[in-house]
């Protein structure tokens, strides 16, 4: 009986490498092999666990399904013939069409290919399939040296008959049908023999696809058969339909009712079996058994729905006690599937519950990440509009309450004469107002670090006093003195050359664009229904509650800006990342 290895017992994984000089044990996790460099883990999903023998042209491994947290079966083909080959993706393409608890079970993309680079380039053909834990009847034959009985018998064979059928009516001959390739599956831990169990038909290698008109005319077909059970048409190579199936499977049946290989029942003159004196069963079961198994194809039952009829017959209940049998058999079947389907609903209530805690905990992450974005956004707002504040109160009492603001006047006034007149003295020093005010505003939000640039206090206080003093020029030459008409320009050239200075990973224009014309829309806005103050118009000599207009102002394009770089940082660059814009 196959074992079952539990994943809490795991610990080392198997190479399938043919060629490997030391293919197990390899380290759980790993994802090549230490010896060769193979692949472990196959389709980053099923890693082999240990070699289960070898069967026709494959390997055979049981690999444990990463995904569905399953063991399942790998075949590998070490053959390298074309027949081989043809062989095994005709297994491979019969067992991913059916989908039936007698066939083992087989995914969409169970069959693939896999790459190996030593000693020499070459590809590995697998085959990963539905792991069936239970016995052969081969093995379950030898718990009974006389025979089996027949009332398992007969369940096997009504359950062997419908697999048959589902095959023929795919037009599928499996050709290699015998006790060691029909499997009884274990249900719920239970080992037990019993006529509950569900035989499940195994190796799919021969099995091949038949046409009816082949079948009625002479031409040959691949020479494949096991010896003692296929028919006379098969081990001469003729073509061959469901009928040999059927011929193999009546000799399997009497084998399982007599504990003898078919070929030892012979008789040594006519070839045919003598088996009836051997056992005693119910006389409908062995005419059935008979016409099965004759040699001549015309002379066996024509398909599987006469052989399922003839059985029903014979299972006929008969007396008080069979039907006791008969609803003993029947309530147990029913118990079996009502805990199949508790299970199955467990699973499903497990399942859903896991999903949804997922996408609790995502919406709860993402409601966090969201959160912290705002906060930190929020920060770098509070940070940069106190020091638009303190900037332009600085700037005040330097260009107002000093000399520097005079000298400065003067000092412009000379080197560009033709801008301004002797009289200008006291709008002239507003450039100082704006200078500190940048200062002020680069140090916030560089203090801040919001928006993972970084931290050149230096170049960002040049450039936030450059910035805002070109910004101060652009709004004398582009509009009338003490007007608001060309604030917007000077606000996107101001923002636009600070933003570029801050140190910003990437995207660097991105965001300059963005928190530039996003702080300019609201000043132009306000220009455009009027609702604008003056900003700049002092006094001779100014007074300090004048400072209250500009400190406004400078902290609002401050806050916007900080602003529109948190809409930049968190929003709009991480979508041209993932439309691939790097």
């Amino acid at each position: 009986m196959l074992a079952v290895v539990s994943h809490n017992t795991l610990s080392a994984v198997h190479c399938i490498n043919p060629d490997c000089q030391r293919p197990y044990p390899q380290p759980w996790g790993n994802k090549f092999c230490n010896n060769c460099g193979a692949p472990l883990q196959l389709l980053d999903r099923y890693v082999p666990i240990q070699p289960l023998g070898a069967g026709g042209f494959a390997q055979i491994y049981t690999v444990w399904d990463e995904k569905t947290q399953t063991e399942k079966v790998l075949k590998v083909l070490v053959e390298s013939s074309a027949k081989a080959l043809d062989l095994f993706k005709q297994e491979a393409d019969v067992l991913s069409s059916l989908r039936h608890p007698g066939v083992p079970k087989v995914e969409a993309d169970g069959y693939f290919l896999l790459n190996l680079a030593n000693p020499q380039p070459r590809q590995m053909h697998c085959l990963v399939m539905e792991k069936i834990n239970g016995q052969t009847l081969e093995e379950v034959l030898k718990n009974y040296p006389q025979g089996c009985p027949e009332n398992l018998v007969v369940t096997w064979l009504t359950q062997a008959v419908q697999i048959l059928q589902e095959l023929h009516k795919r037009q599928i001959i499996h050709r290699d049908i015998k006790p060691s390739n029909l499997m009884l599956r274990n249900r719920l831990g239970n080992t037990a023999i019993t006529g509950q169990n569900q035989l499940v038909l195994i190796d799919f290698g021969g099995a091949k696809q038949f046409s009816p008109a082949k079948v009625r005319s002479q031409s040959s077909s691949t020479r494949l058969f096991s010896s003692g059970y296929s028919p006379p048409e098969q081990v001469i190579g003729g073509n061959v339909g469901p009928s040999a199936d059927f011929y193999a499977l009546g000799r399997t049946m009497i084998e399982l009712l007599t504990g003898k290989y078919p070929p030892e029942l012979e008789d040594p003159q006519t070839g045919l079996l003598q088996w009836r004196n051997r056992v005693n069963i119910n006389p409908r079961l062995a005419d059935l058994l008979d016409d099965m198994i004759q040699e001549d194809v015309r002379s066996r039952p024509l398909n599987a729905k006469i052989i399922q009829r003839r059985l029903t017959r014979i299972a006929q209940v008969s007396s008080p006690q069979q039907l006791s049998v008969f609803i003993k058999n029947h309530l147990q079947q029913a118990s079996i599937r009502w805990k199949i389907l508790m299970q199955a609903i467990e699973q499903a209530v497990k399942e859903f519950t896991k999903a949804v805690s997922k996408t609790t905990i995502l919406i709860f992450k993402s409601i966090g990440k969201f959160l912290l974005a705002c906060l930190i956004t929020i920060w770098a707002m509070i940070l940069t509009g106190s020091g638009a504040v303190l900037g332009t109160i600085a700037g005040f009492f330097l260009a107002y309450r000093t000399i520097l603001g005079d000298r400065l006047a003067q000092q412009i006034i000379n080197q560009l004469p033709g801008l301004f007149k002797p009289d200008q003295t006291i709008a002239i020093a507003e450039i100082l107002v704006f200078a500190i005010a940048g200062l002020g505003t680069a140090w916030g939000l560089t203090v801040a670090g919001g928006f993972a640039q970084r931290r050149r206090f230096l170049v960002v206080s040049l450039m936030g006093i450059i910035s805002y003093s070109l910004a101060w020029l652009i709004l004398q030459l582009t509009i009338p003195t003490n007007s608001n008409e060309g604030l917007v320009i000077s606000i996107v050239f101001a923002v636009f050359l600070l933003t570029l200075s801050l140190g910003l990973r990437s995207h660097r224009i991105v965001y300059a664009v963005i928190a530039s014309l996003g702080t300019a829309m609201l000043f132009a806005g306000a220009i455009r229904l009027g609702i604008l103050p003056t900003i700049f118009q002092f006094s001779s000599p100014p007074r300090w509650y004048q400072v209250l207009i500009p400190s406004t102002f400078f902290a609002i394009e401050g806050i916007l800006m900080s602003f529109w770089l948190g809409v930049s940082y968190y929003l709009i660059v991480p979508g041209l990342r993932f439309l691939g814009w790097r």
